[in-house]
Formats: structure tokens, sequence, C-alpha cells
């Protein structure tokens, strides 16, 4: 019997060898196939979003710095003379990075009260997707300008910014964070859209990309898990509240905090006051306002809320600001002057 194995072995040893090889060689060749078929796939995708050679982007203006580089406003118009307000976004990335945020973009945004992405230019440098402006723009800056800003139209503005986070939350379980009325894009008739998805990511996640996102979002619309371990839950936005407070007093949260005194202030059970002339809107703000996640309610039950208290809403208008300094706005909010 062991004169026969050791021969059977010489056989068996090489051919299993030969095997394994031909199994890597296969699983190579495979992995490098769906590999050309993903680009391939990618490309047909970004091909459909390119801009038409009709189309031309004029009138760019600086906006803002955004997470992935800079923002401009501008007027998408085509050859036959029609024109529309566009966001601009030149997205500072590797290319690899470029392609997966236009296929994010490409892929999420499809929902009435999340911004839409119109087309985008990758044939040559600056390479930019180009965002439905949603005009007449930036929520918070229509507010400074607004004269008949009424309770009821918070409820509008806001029934609407929770039905597109719950969009997010529930086909993509993607968590915004970052709920400020600068990142709400307003439209004819109070039609509201959520932006500034550039901080926003998979609920619960823990990765260091992600944490660095976190991070990212200003101290002063942050929930507590994110100043402490930049975790995001997926339940209703604790910003969201946030978001509430600045519709009804025009004001940015905890302005009489330092951004590094908010979190302890939290930890001692602190919450901002009833702003005057405020009824049910802040005890909505309250429940975003949870310690506890698990306390603080889905955005559906939050969209049932304010569908329900619309017939109940104030229709006098909000008291605005004759005149709104931005730099001691921003310095209270905690925000880049």
């Amino acid at each position: 019997d062991e004169e026969s194995a050791g021969p059977l072995a010489i056989i068996i040893i090489p051919c299993l060898l030969v095997l394994s090889t031909v199994l890597v060689v296969a699983l190579i060749f495979y992995s490098l196939h769906k590999n050309k078929e993903r680009v391939r796939s990618r490309t047909a995708q970004l091909y459909s979003w390119e801009m038409p050679k009709e189309c031309v982007v004029e009138e760019l203006e600086f906006w803002q710095t955004g997470h992935y580089g800079p923002i401009c406003k501008g007027v998408l118009k085509t050859r036959d003379g029609a024109s529309s307000a566009v966001v601009v976004k030149s997205l500072r990335a590797e290319a690899q990075e470029f392609v997966e945020r236009l296929l994010f973009h490409a892929t999420v945004c499809r929902h009435q009260n999340v911004v839409r992405m119109l087309c985008c230019q990758t044939e040559h440098l600056p390479m930019y997707v180009v965002l439905d402006a949603c005009s007449p723009g930036n929520l918070l800056h229509f507010l400074w300008t607004l004269r008949n800003f009424s309770e009821k139209s918070v409820f509008l503005v806001a029934k609407q910014v929770a039905a597109g986070l719950d969009y997010l939350v529930s086909d993509h379980r993607l968590v915004h964070g970052d709920v400020a009325a600068r990142n709400i894009l307003l439209g004819p008739d109070l039609s509201a859209r959520v932006s500034g998805l550039g901080v926003a990511f998979e609920g619960r996640g823990t990765e260091p990309a992600v944490r660095q996102r976190a991070a990212e979002v200003p101290v002063k619309w942050q929930a507590p898990e994110r100043m402490v371990m930049q975790l995001s839950i997926d339940r209703s936005d604790w910003s969201f509240g946030i978001l509430l407070y600045e519709l009804i007093t025009l004001s940015p949260p905890y302005p009489e905090l330092e951004p590094p005194a908010v979190l302890p202030k939290l930890q001692a059970s602190y919450r901002m006051k009833r702003p005057q002339n405020c009824g049910g809107p802040y005890d909505l703000m309250r429940y975003c306002w949870m310690w506890s996640f698990k306390d603080r309610p889905a955005f559906s039950a939050v969209i049932k809320l304010l569908e329900s208290s619309l017939h109940l809403a104030a229709t006098e208008a909000i008291c605005v600001p004759e005149v709104v300094d931005v730099s001691e706005y921003n310095r209270k909010a905690g925000l880049p002057s």
C-alpha cells in the first residue's frame, strides 16, 4: 500500500495544483470581465446624463464652498432661448470619486422634494454636475427678504422637507444630518427641495470616510451622537428640529452659545426655549431633540403630524428683521463668514 501511495500522490498533487491555478486564473478573468462590464455600464449611465450640445451654462457666480468643491449659481440656456436657474457643482476629487458622486446624484435625486440633477459635463475640464436651482433659491436668504411667511408656511415647507428626508432614509438609508435653511431650495408656491447631500451617508455608518463627513457638519446643527461619535441615526433628524427653529425665529440656533459650549449644555439637558408666539412647531422640535434617538419620531410620523396640524397653524406673518447682518448671523451660527 505504501509503495502504491507514493506514485499516486505524485500524480494527484500536481493535478490539484494545476486545477487550483486554473481556477485562480478563471476567477481573475471573470473579475476583470465584470469590472469592464461595470465600467461600460457606468460610462453609459454618465453618457445619458451628459449636457446636450445645444445647452450652455452662463452667468456663473460663486455661491459657496461645498463638501466636494466650489458651488456656483448660473443659468442653463438652450438654443431655442429657454433658460432656467441652476446650481453648478464642480467636484474637486479624483476621477473615480467624481464618477461615484455623479452616479450618486443620478440615483438618489429622484424625488420631488430632493434637489434634482439636470445634467453633467465630463468630456473636458472642469467637470461638473448641474442641479436645478429651484429659483428663487436658498430658503434662508428667501426668509430674510420675505414679509408674508407665516406659521402655516412653516408647516407647508417643513412637510415637504420631511417627505424628502423620509425618501432618503426609506429608499436609500441615507441620513442627511445638516438639515439647515441654507440647505433647502425653495421654488414657486413654497415648493421645497432638500440639498446639501455632500454630508449625507448611510445610517449608522462608522467607517473613517463617514466620520469625516459627519464632522464637517456645523456643530450647532449636529445631533449629540454626531458630536461625540460622528454617528448618525436613521430616525427623524435632530437637525430637522433645528430647521423648524430657524423657520420660526429667522435666527441661528443657540445664538447665545459659542459652538464648543453646545455639547456640554445639551448633555446637561439644555434645550432652546420656546420661541415667542410659537405653538405646535415647538412641540415637534422637542421630539426631534430627545436625547435617546429611540424616542425621536420617524419621518413618516412627522409628516402625518404636520399634515394634521396645517389647519391649526396661524396665518399671521412672522416678524422679519428689516436688515440682516449676514456676518453677525454667520458668527452666531458658527459658520464661515
